[in-house]
């Protein structure tokens, strides 16, 4: 399956898929259908989609079968894939916790020395058990593990939690969490061909100004001329604003880029400072 185009490995089908898709067709990937196959060339970047297991992307990464794969913390550390991290996606955000039933009487970790465990993640639960010096049958199951308890093949449960519906829906509540995961993207330690680093760096700036764009908003406002000084010390921008004059000749127009975290925190001070006529707009993306 060797190729020249730079291939990534994405779920088939799963949490992470929808996402995944729709980041790269955010970045400008065009697809022309992809749900009913394994290999699917862009039509428009030299990159190619397998869509596989999530299970399978960390190894198929490990191997050099794909340069780059888009996979959940979770499943990269609990099969111990020897790749290279390149960064956090920011979607898909899930923790791996215990989770003991209700009416169990467990309280701490502890209590649950030499009881069963079920999981869909052994080798994540074995280590972090082992390293709290707590003895635990650990009983893998591969799927609906919130329900073990009440069949009583475990007397408690290590899987991922969201928003913890599952958990209270089986009676289940959270006793720590082992692992905070989200997606990330992945790449191969096997060597790369000279020509597909060059387009692993221009895909990381299209996944650089995506990210960088969702943490940023444009603003725009007016405000009298005099109070400029005061405005631009208050806004928290990538660079300097963009001055432009009004029909008013004592008035202006401030155009910028902040992070949206940021402008509620200044946006009384600007009013106050006579900014007047503020609008915050979604940014797409952004090179810097």
């Amino acid at each position: 399956m060797e190729t020249t185009s730079l291939r990534i490995a994405i779920q088939k089908s799963g949490r992470l898929t929808d996402k995944t898709i729709n980041l790269l067709e955010n970045i400008g990937l065009k697809f022309d259908g992809y749900k009913d196959r394994l290999l699917v060339k862009s039509l428009n970047f030299d990159v190619e989609l397998l869509l596989i297991r999530d299970d399978d992307i960390p190894e198929y990464v490990q191997d050099g079968i794909c340069d780059l794969g888009i996979v959940g913390a979770n499943v990269s550390l609990e099969r111990g894939a020897d790749v290279e991290v390149i960064r956090d996606l920011q979607y898909g955000m899930c923790r791996l916790s215990v989770a003991v039933p209700k009416s169990s009487g467990f309280h701490t970790m502890h209590d649950l020395n030499n009881k069963r465990i079920a999981t869909s993640y052994p080798n994540l639960t074995r280590k972090y058990f082992s390293s709290r010096g707590i003895d635990v049958k650990i009983v893998e199951i591969s799927g609906a593990v919130e329900i073990a308890p009440r069949l009583d093949v475990a007397d408690a449960i290590v899987d991922l939690v969201s928003s913890g519906g599952t958990l209270k829906t089986n009676g289940l509540q959270e006793l720590e969490v082992i692992l905070h995961s989200q997606s990330q993207l992945i790449r191969t330690r096997k060597p790369i061909p000279a020509e597909k680093l060059d387009l692993i760096d221009k895909f990381l700036i299209r996944i650089n100004g995506r990210q960088l764009a969702e943490r940023s908003r444009y603003i725009m406002m007016n405000a009298p001329r005099e109070s400029l000084e005061v405005i631009s010390g208050l806004i928290p921008s990538l660079k300097s604003p963009t001055i432009l004059p009004l029909a008013e000749p004592d008035m202006i127009a401030i155009h910028s880029v902040i992070p949206t975290d940021k402008f509620w925190e200044v946006m009384e001070e600007l009013k106050a400072a006579g900014a007047s006529g503020i609008v915050m707009l979604p940014v797409e993306s952004m090179i810097v």
